[in-house]
């Protein structure tokens, strides 16, 4: 099942912009331009509202930029593809199907799961629910929930994940799980993965670079490299100085009461 993709992604002077109801415009996103190589793991932080969510919607090509353009593997984004899994906070499974046919659903939309078929339950087990293919959403707990919309994303072999928050609705000891498993399986499949997180800790435990983004407009005003060796401890010195960092560059330094939403 494991096999060699690429994935390399380009962001070149992207600007977005939105309009307010009251007509006057709103810029999300100003002269972004960024290399993401094949394969990382890349999470993008920032403060709310500053344009994680749009950088990822214009990535998955659900919308365009105003100017400049995204390029995966030096072709333009100009619409959605299987080639760029999305997955969301809410995993939006579809009710009426259990998880197999969930799973199945992407494949059978292309007219190809007749060729694929064997590799629903390997993508099923992949994410740890064997033995839950029969059951539906509303049987599920939130992770396996979650599991089960990151085996439709990845039955599709993207060449790259796109994850909104993935573990944000989750109570903090199965999204601890979680993010063990997501980088079990990005070990395993190699998919270069692009992250939008509030979580500082989730973003050093997970990533090799963390792209820090400035208010709306956003920027993107610093890279970190995470060159902690895995699995990483997050009690350790390395970790905890990297997270001090972050929230400095984040302008929360000594603000205990407000760096909550960001932990």
């Amino acid at each position: 099942m494991v096999e060699q993709l690429n994935g390399s992604i380009k962001a070149k002077n992207i600007r977005k912009t939105f309009l307010q109801q009251d007509g006057q415009p709103v810029v999300a996103l100003q002269d972004v331009a960024v290399d993401i190589k094949a394969g990382e793991f890349i999470s993008l932080i920032g403060p709310s509202g500053c344009g994680k969510s749009t950088f990822l919607r214009l990535l998955a090509g659900l919308t365009q930029p105003d100017k400049g353009e995204f390029t995966l593997d030096n072709v333009p984004i100009t619409q959605p593809s299987y080639e760029r899994g999305l997955v969301f906070q809410d995993p939006t499974l579809f009710p009426w199907l259990n998880v197999y046919e969930n799973v199945a659903f992407g494949l059978k939309v292309r007219n190809i799961y007749k060729d694929k078929e064997n590799e629903v339950l390997d993508f099923i087990r992949l994410v740890g629910l064997e033995g839950f293919e029969k059951s539906y959403p509303h049987q599920l707990s939130g992770g396996m929930a979650q599991r089960a919309a990151l085996a439709r994303a990845l039955v599709n072999h993207p060449k790259v994940l796109l994850l909104d928050e993935p573990f944000g609705a989750l109570d903090a000891f199965t999204r601890m799980n979680m993010q063990d498993e997501l980088i079990k399986i990005w070990q395993e499949r190699g998919t270069t993965t692009v992250m939008v997180t509030h979580d500082v800790d989730e973003a050093i435990y997970l990533s090799d670079r963390i792209f820090v983004m400035t208010p709306r407009p956003a920027k993107i005003e610093s890279i970190i490299q995470v060159d902690i060796s895995r699995p990483r401890g997050r009690d350790l010195p390395d970790f905890l100085n990297l997270r001090a960092k972050i929230l400095k560059i984040l302008n929360f330094a000594g603000k205990t009461e407000e760096i909550q939403y960001y932990l």
